[in-house]
């Protein structure tokens, strides 16, 4: 085994440990979404949208810097 590919070998470890992970906090936040973020109807107020509104902005910023959108547009 060459240098070059015990370094890829590595890499490749590190890129799907990453991927693992990041699928990982998607199925989770997957499932918080599918119980309303724990929140019912009844009990929603402004605070609550404005915790969603932060969430969003931060995974709008990942979705468009994936995506190369937004401010990350070529």
């Amino acid at each position: 085994m060459t240098r070059r590919d015990s370094d890829n070998s590595k890499a490749i470890g590190a890129f799907l440990a990453a991927k693992a992970e990041i699928d990982s906090m998607l199925a989770r936040l997957t499932a918080l979404s599918d119980d309303h973020f724990e929140t019912h109807p009844d009990e929603i107020h402004w605070g609550h949208v404005g915790t969603l509104n932060h969430y969003r902005d931060r995974l709008r910023e990942i979705s468009d810097a994936a995506f190369k959108e937004g401010e990350y547009a070529e």
